[in-house]
């Protein structure tokens, strides 16, 4: 058995000073240099792998995780995640030279440079508690920002994992745990950061916001939703079933991500349900409980939240259903109800309840969709290739996964975040870098150029205006009738480019003509 460490709460007294601590290190430039944060990010990965154990461990007392699910989702998704940063930060922190920059701008050595925001505040999750903490700590490294982490509290075991392997391998001044509640995360939230990365419940995400705009700090919020599923009359029905099962029963349907509801065309619910039943016993031959790859709620408070949402439900059971308190064990649960308004579908359930509704055609399906409360994080859509056009043309979501179950938001490259009530930011692969950066434009202006530059000087005159429109103004491609011209809007481009080249070329003979005078 492996032993794992303690949680325990950090004394709210000493947060303001750690804090400071924090923004000390980055106010003395110990995380600006490429060589610091890929060693750092080398330290983590070395940190995971050795603590493979540990987090396996944790996440099954927290979750009832199985080792494959956690090795999965959590290990190697982050170890995965340090070597693409590590490969691509050089590449990511270079200067870019901005595109579409006018010819006469050009002349100013125009660059956006990368600049880490500062000392950023991440609050974890207790879903994928490795994963959701560790994860945007990752690009919050690369950008070069120090962090302090905030685990959450309902994943205890895998707060005081995270906790050891930060203290032992990463450098403490610039990066450390804070552990608790309520009252440590409001102790938290009174600091001044320059970036809040915050993943869990939108109530929550609420609060944070308002919070972080007292000091216009920015956000990242990672929110959950009530993502809608839909399968048209040209769906496969097994295909369907099976991969939906498999986005509610993955950590026992403890996923921001997974469908909340699901519209199924009214001819093919019979089908539907009776491959749920089939897909469900080919998951778990002894059933769910009995199985060693289904994981259980995370604790009885959820555990009630969950089992009043079915018992007020107007719908039936027609998959599934068993449920023990003692165990925090919830069987993977079909429920066809009568109405977008019933208890399972009016909040994100956020466990292993999959609530159906029978509609009359696609049409339909979408009009619903369009008016939950609330843009959701993902979308699935189950039919053939126009319908999932239309689909996408027609409805917002944080992202889809044509014809499963969020299988976007399992690339760990593709940027992942919310619209909306669902969330604001994006993060993963290069977006993880991104996210606590800064792009700064920056331009370096000659000291030739200043015959160039006359123009903004008062006095203003009729000569310096016609100079400058003749310097700047754009001919449009179009008339006022919003119609594209033709190749006449490129002559007037192009005579615009020539007074720009006769102004450089005036410029050039009066700075030759100085230096003769001087001679």
């Amino acid at each position: 058995m492996v032993e794992l460490p303690p949680f325990e709460h950090t004394n709210v007294e000493s947060i303001a000073g750690i804090a400071g601590g924090v923004r000390k290190s980055f106010l003395a430039h110990k995380t600006r240099p490429l060589e610091f944060r890929i060693q750092q990010l080398r330290k983590l990965y070395w940190a995971l792998n050795d603590s493979k154990d540990l987090i396996t461990e944790a996440c099954k007392k927290d979750l009832g995780k199985s080792s494959f699910e956690t090795y999965l989702t959590e290990i190697s998704w982050l170890m995965n995640d340090i070597v693409f940063m590590t490969t691509n930060l050089p590449r990511f922190a270079k200067d870019e030279s901005p595109t579409d920059i006018a010819l006469t701008n050009r002349l100013f050595a125009p660059k956006i440079r990368k600049d880490p925001l500062g000392t950023v505040l991440i609050i974890g999750a207790y879903n994928f508690p490795i994963q959701l903490s560790i994860g945007p700590l990752i690009g919050a490294i690369a950008a070069g920002c120090t962090a302090i982490l905030k685990p959450s509290e309902s994943s205890p075991h895998a707060a005081a994992v995270m906790q050891k392997m930060i203290a032992e391998s990463l450098d403490p001044s610039c990066y450390t745990v804070i552990q608790g509640a309520i009252p440590e995360t409001t102790a938290l939230l009174d600091e001044k950061w320059d970036k809040i990365f915050y993943t869990g419940s939108a109530p929550v995400g609420t609060i944070i916001a308002k919070k972080a705009a007292e000091t216009l700090t920015p956000v990242t919020l990672e929110l959950g939703g009530k993502n809608p599923a839909i399968i048209t009359k040209h769906a496969d029905p097994r295909l369907a079933a099976r991969r939906l099962l498999w986005a509610k029963t993955l950590n026992a349907g403890q996923v921001c991500v997974s469908q909340n509801f699901t519209l199924i065309d009214k001819d093919l619910v019979p089908a539907f349900i009776a491959e749920m039943k089939i897909q469900l016993k080919e998951f778990y031959p002894q059933g769910a409980q009995k199985s060693p790859d289904y994981g259980r709620i995370v604790n009885l408070r959820q555990f009630q939240r969950l089992k009043k949402m079915l018992d007020d439900s107007a719908g039936k059971i027609v998959v599934g259903g068993s449920m023990d308190e003692s165990d925090l064990f919830i069987e993977p649960t079909v429920v066809q109800v009568p109405s977008m308004d019933d208890s399972l579908i009016r909040d994100e359930s956020f466990g292993p309840l999959l609530p159906i509704i029978a509609v009359q055609d696609l049409d339909e399906a979408i009009k619903i969709a369009n008016e939950v409360d609330g843009t959701p994080l993902g979308l699935y859509p189950f039919g053939n290739k126009a319908e999932m056009e239309k689909v996408l043309s027609q409805t917002r979501s944080g992202g889809a996964s044509l014809n499963d179950g969020f299988f976007h938001a399992s690339i760990p490259t593709m940027p992942f975040g919310g619209v909306g009530s669902s969330g604001q930011g994006a993060y993963r692969g290069k977006a993880s870098f991104d996210v606590f950066t800064h792009r700064r434009s920056i331009t370096k202006t000659p000291a030739w150029i200043e015959g160039m530059l006359d123009i903004r000087y008062p006095p203003y005159t009729d000569k310096k205006a016609n100079k400058f429109k003749g310097m700047n103004e754009l001919k449009p491609n179009f008339d006022r009738q919003g119609r594209t011209l033709g190749w006449g809007s490129w002559f007037l481009g192009l005579l615009g480019l020539k007074s720009f080249f006769a102004v450089v070329v005036a410029v050039g003979i009066k700075m030759y003509l100085q230096r003769r005078s001087k001679l």
